[in-house]
């Protein structure tokens, strides 16, 4: 695609716990043949380090980046090939501090923004308009220019405030989508359950992919051969 036709849809990936979920979201949108805008918040990158032992930096956010990509949910490094996903301007990345970046108006040309995980802190800002930080500034662009939202809350259990919050956002024309894992597509593997969550995610937006194995409507038809 060229630079001036350029869609990306925009991942922000908060502080809550489930790195490995946003890492399934990027890999099922770039096997999908989708350009990426890439936000990490500051709080993520303290998540991504206790998660993963990989620290994500700005300077070397590709590098970076691919170490995370090809880390399997069990912790397994060079799980997943991607080296060939992030060539050129398939992922751009922005800074979580930079609020006149491109995401943070309107006029940039974007599909959506999935928020994946999305903290409480992040469910609060979004719902409130807060804009702290451009992860927040850029779903609030998503909800008035009418594009899809999908938030993917992880935390549990969820106090009164934050189920106001989610229903505030429900209103507003977010998806919510809880980080549940199903178990009937016969999962073996934690990366079953989570690729289950992240292909929920791209159902959402409408995206393409064979993450997980769908329901058919027979009893039994999820138990692996």
């Amino acid at each position: 695609m060229t630079a001036d036709r350029r869609r990306p849809w925009i991942v922000g990936v908060s502080g809550a716990s489930g790195t490995p979920f946003a890492a399934a979201v990027l890999r099922g949108l770039l096997a999908a043949g989708e350009d990426v805008d890439l936000v990490v918040s500051r709080a993520a990158r303290l998540t991504l380090l206790d998660e993963t032992g990989i620290s994500f930096r700005d300077a070397h956010w590709r590098e970076d980046l691919a170490a995370w990509l090809a880390r399997g949910a069990d912790g397994k490094p060079h799980t997943f090939e991607v080296a060939d996903a992030l060539a050129g301007e398939r992922v751009r990345y922005w800074p979580a501090g930079d609020l006149a970046a491109g995401p943070s108006s309107g006029s940039y040309p974007a599909r959506g923004m999935l928020v994946v995980p999305a903290s409480t802190a992040s469910v609060a800002g979004i719902a409130l308009g807060l804009s702290k930080d451009l992860l927040q500034r850029t779903a609030s662009v998503t909800l008035k220019e009418r594009r899809p939202l999908v938030v993917t809350v992880r935390e549990t259990p969820l106090n009164r405030a934050t189920l106001q919050q989610l229903v505030a956002l429900d209103e507003a024309g977010a998806i919510v989508l809880p980080a549940s894992p199903a178990f009937y597509a016969g999962a073996t593997h934690i990366q079953d359950l989570v690729d289950f969550v992240a292909g929920r995610v791209l159902d959402a937006a409408g995206v393409e992919h064979g993450l997980y194995r769908r329901w058919r409507g027979e009893l039994g038809g999820g138990r692996p051969a």
